[in-house]
């Protein structure tokens, strides 16, 4: 059985998306990594779900505290924007505050709307976070064979 390769990171970029778990905490934030090949960059989104769970707490019972909600048009943007400098989509990461990093149920079904990845080429990060300090950062990455993701070893570059 083949396992996916490590995800490898930059020093930086564990510290902003680390930074970024932090300031947001208690809520879980979001945001994506993209790399030119040989350097990546950490981007933060919004996360809407406070305001989709005002909004319509029937389709989202659940507040920023345990899910979030990615604004879509801001992070189909960035893609763009990113692209158009030589940067592809690199992993998608969020945070779990005062919980472990893990790979939830909804983490998968956010991730895979349609039985499989809509981006099959990119990690997820999940950092956890307790009380401001994280504690660990895993990464995912889909497994064609399993059929479902997969956690990898972090490299640091």
């Amino acid at each position: 059985m083949s396992q996916p390769n490590p995800l490898r990171l930059s020093a930086q970029t564990i510290e902003d998306i680390s930074h970024h778990a932090q300031q947001t905490f208690p809520e879980e934030c979001c945001g994506i990594v993209v790399s030119d090949g040989t350097s990546d960059r950490a981007l933060r989104l919004k996360n809407l779900q406070n305001a989709r769970h005002a909004q319509d707490p029937e389709k989202y019972p659940r507040d920023a505290t345990i899910a979030y909600s990615m604004d879509e048009l801001e992070f189909e943007s960035m893609r763009v924007e990113a692209q158009k400098i030589g940067f592809a989509l690199k992993a998608f990461y969020h945070s779990h505050p005062n919980h472990d990093a893990y790979f939830s149920p909804e983490d998968r079904a956010g991730a895979t709307p349609f039985g499989e990845p809509t981006y099959p080429e990119a990690a997820q990060i999940v950092i956890s976070v307790y009380n401001r300090a994280v504690r660990s950062i895993k990464g995912f990455k889909w497994s064609n064979e399993s059929q479902d993701f997969v956690e990898v070893a972090i490299e640091k570059l």
